[in-house]
C-alpha cells in the first residue's frame, strides 16, 4: 500500500462504524447530534465515527479534536465501499481496520488464522 496522509490515525481509541445509511446532505454537527441523539454517546469524547450513504459510494468520518469537530470524506468515483454486515446498529473498528476499509476492502473477508488453544501435547 502506498502511503497515506489525510488517513485515520492506526492507534485511535475508540473507531465506530454506524451501518445505516445517513442524509449526507448532513455535515459535522449534524452527524454529532446523531451521534448524540440516536447512539446515546458522547460526540466531544474524542471517537471516530464513520458513515455511508445509502449508495455505499461515500464515506464521512467525524471526531472531535480538543476545540472544533474534524470531518473527513471520501467519495468514490465508481465502486462501492464494502460496508460490514452485522445484527448491531455500531460496529467498533480499529484504527487497521477503518484503513482497510477506506483502501475498499471487505472487512468480513479480512480474518486472520482461527487462535488454537492446547492444554498438552499427547
Amino acid at each position: 500500500m502506498k502511503p497515506r496522509y489525510l488517513r485515520p490515525a492506526l492507534n485511535l481509541p475508540q473507531i465506530f462504524l454506524y451501518r445505516d445509511p445517513v442524509d449526507f446532505r448532513k455535515q459535522a454537527h449534524g452527524l454529532a447530534v446523531l451521534i448524540e441523539q440516536e447512539l446515546g454517546h458522547n460526540p466531544f469524547s474524542g471517537a471516530l465515527y464513520a458513515f455511508t450513504n445509502r449508495h455505499r459510494n461515500k464515506i464521512k468520518c467525524v471526531m472531535w479534536e480538543d476545540n472544533g469537530f474534524v470531518l473527513y470524506y471520501k467519495g468514490l468515483a465508481e465502486e462501492k465501499f464494502k460496508w460490514p454486515k452485522a445484527t448491531e446498529e455500531l460496529v467498533s473498528l480499529t484504527g487497521e481496520q477503518i484503513n482497510w476499509l477506506l483502501e475498499g476492502y471487505d472487512l468480513s473477508l479480512m480474518q486472520g488464522h482461527k487462535t488454537l488453544h492446547y492444554e498438552a501435547l499427547c
